[in-house]
């Protein structure tokens, strides 16, 4: 009886073209590789559909949303604990006093990249701007004056007000903007050359739209989907990172290599081993700022190694890394382009899809 052929990379190439194809997201660009190189990559699709048609391109920028997390403020998170600046059993509020309020005072650093600090996924509203205070005060004065949804270290409560609030301890502790911070000490060390918050304009023309929204002027190119991001002048801890998939290929061969990548050491094998295993005790797991299995955030990659971590960003991008394997791979979509209407679990298919496709032609 004659025996099917192995599955190949191409193979799951082709699968997510043809979900391209199928309409389930307008385009994507993904890459698949080792600690040593980029194995695929390859873009399909368009890069916008309204007003105007764009193709897609392998180069292309894309807002990468909650991806912000890991690549940014985690990784800053990480590298000042080992440098002894932040220590993770820390109170937030001996370093932000003001977040103390509203009882908040025993929140410490590692709940905050855990996911456990208690604090609400959003804010609830548009903060209101006091005369003496700029919007990017603002957004925070809110958080330090919001209670909390549930007790500390109590459940895995995914928060964006917790990796703002991270944002401005890194802030504070580093002396300069969030930005400036990500620039000197990922981008630039890792050669992740597109890597940036809020796109200058001639960049904007390789940015992939995202979603229509008449209220800020229509299709939005070049500057951050994410709304509180978008009030913080597009620099936050918890979104606001534009990337190429070149430049998420760069930082996920860095931690397949325990932190240090063409002879540049961003963060100890300790750091890496101990960010990258369960931290919360809880049913879903988390470790510092990845999703680990199981977590009904998980990013659809169901014959990875258990092992294995990741994370998503709400535009339709996901990373995840597999040591076991010794693999990554990186699917960045538009899914929200021209509107994120439902769109949720057409990207979950895309995304099962093609990892498993990967996972089925790689995994040892």
């Amino acid at each position: 009886m004659p025996t099917s052929p192995a599955p190949s990379l191409a193979d799951a190439f082709d699968v997510l073209a043809r979900c391209v194809a199928q309409g389930l997201v307008p385009g994507a660009v993904a890459a698949v590789g080792t600690a040593e190189t980029t194995l695929h990559r390859a873009g399909y699709g368009f890069a916008e559909l309204a007003p105007q048609r764009r193709e897609m391109t392998v180069n292309a920028l894309f807002d990468v949303a909650s991806l912000t997390k890991v690549v940014v403020t985690t990784t800053l998170a990480l590298q000042a604990v080992e440098q002894g600046r932040l220590a993770l059993c820390q109170p937030v509020a001996a370093i932000l006093p003001r977040f103390a309020a509203s009882g908040k005072g025993a929140v410490t650093v590692r709940q905050l990249l855990t996911h456990t600090s208690g604090l609400r996924p959003g804010l609830a509203a548009q903060p209101l701007t006091a005369a003496q205070m700029d919007v990017h005060e603002a957004v925070l004065h809110a958080i330090y004056q919001q209670p909390l949804a549930c007790p500390p270290g109590s459940a895995v409560l995914y928060s964006d007000l917790g990796y703002i609030t991270l944002g401005a301890v890194l802030e504070t502790i580093g002396g300069a903007r969030l930005d400036d911070l990500a620039r000197r000490q990922v981008f630039t060390p890792l050669r992740m050359r597109d890597a940036r918050f809020n796109p200058a304009p001639p960049e904007r023309a390789r940015c992939v739209a995202t979603e229509v929204i008449p209220q800020r002027g229509g299709t939005i190119v070049g500057a951050v989907h994410d709304g509180t991001a978008a009030l913080m002048d597009g620099v936050s801890g918890h979104a606001g990172l534009f990337a190429t998939c070149t430049d998420l290929e760069r930082f996920c061969r860095l931690w397949l290599n325990n932190g240090t990548l063409d002879g540049q050491r961003l963060l100890s094998p300790a750091i890496v081993r101990t960010a990258t295993r369960n931290q919360t005790g809880l049913p879903w797991s988390r470790g510092y700022g990845w999703v680990l299995q199981p977590n009904p955030l998980w990013p659809a990659a169901e014959l990875c190694s258990l092992q294995a971590y990741g994370h998503t960003g709400f535009t339709g991008t996901s990373m995840v890394i597999d040591p076991q394997h010794g693999i990554f791979a990186i699917l960045l979509t538009n899914r929200v382009h021209p509107t994120r209407d439902g769109t949720l679990e057409k990207m979950s298919t895309v995304r099962a899809r093609f990892h498993n496709a990967v996972w089925a032609a790689l995994s040892k």
